[in-house]
């Protein structure tokens, strides 16, 4: 079994779709697809075939693909259980604790439910990465759409509690809009600061800020930090349960 070559894709207006090939064995994963054509481009500039999607939630910026791209290639689809009704087109479905594996590459399943009821994240061990769709974003997380913040709390602690070297893929490249919010609520946090001029320095360099690591959201996440005395007294909450400050981060950063 090869290492993998994951290739992060740009889609639409800042959406991400990331190729996974298994050069030993030629297949071919994509996790999301927010959009067939680019995803078409990128195998057939590789000339890969795809053989498998991985999708994380129901939402149409990392489904509108599917139809196509299964179509064209004859890939199964794979998502979550409990979305089964809101994805057309998924041939197998998946909850925490199902066996799943891409060309031996074993992945854990990880429900991290909050931004929708049935989101997963795919963590592949033995490469140290993990794809955390809308959940977990770099310096950020999703909005709570369907679910409630104590949940959305208890889904990113799943994610942070993975080995701190994990590599991290998410959905959107929304770092430097992140940055300027955690910033706001840590100014202090020397860690922050050296992490906000990288971004800005791969974005104005028109480059990706992914991926990340877990230890490295762990030390400049605010989303990951209710527990951060500086967050807490900045807020006006001192010795409140990490959730509550979460809560409090996510409604302040759905006004920022």
């Amino acid at each position: 079994m090869g290492a993998l070559d994951i290739v992060l894709l740009p889609c639409l207006a800042d959406n991400y779709s990331v190729l996974l090939h298994e050069p030993d064995t030629g297949e071919t994963a994509v996790i999301d697809a927010p959009c067939a054509s680019a995803i078409k481009a990128a195998l057939a500039e590789r000339s890969w075939r795809l053989n498998h999607l991985f999708i994380t939630h129901h939402h149409t910026d990392h489904t509108g693909g599917i139809n196509e791209l299964k179509a064209h290639y004859g890939a199964s689809v794979t998502g979550p259980e409990t979305e089964v009704d809101r994805i057309a087109g998924l041939t197998r479905v998946v909850k925490a604790g199902s066996k799943l594996e891409f060309a031996g590459h074993p992945i854990e399943v990880l429900e991290t439910p909050g931004h929708t009821l049935g989101h997963l994240t795919y963590y592949f061990p033995d490469d140290g990465v993990a794809f955390t769709g809308d959940t977990l974003f770099s310096l950020g997380c999703g909005k709570v759409f369907e679910g409630d913040p104590q949940m959305m709390w208890e889904s990113v602690s799943k994610i942070a509690a993975l080995p701190g070297d994990t590599k991290i893929y998410c959905g959107h490249e929304y770092t430097l809009n992140n940055a300027r919010f955690a910033v706001s609520v840590e100014p202090e946090n020397d860690a922050l600061k050296k992490r906000v001029a990288e971004v800005e320095g791969l974005r104005a360099a028109g480059r990706p800020t992914l991926p990340t690591t877990i230890d490295v959201e762990r030390a400049t996440n605010p989303f990951l930090r209710p527990q951060s005395r500086a967050i807490q007294a900045r807020l006006g909450m001192l010795g409140a349960p990490d959730w509550e400050v979460f809560a409090r981060l996510r409604q302040l950063k759905n006004k920022a």
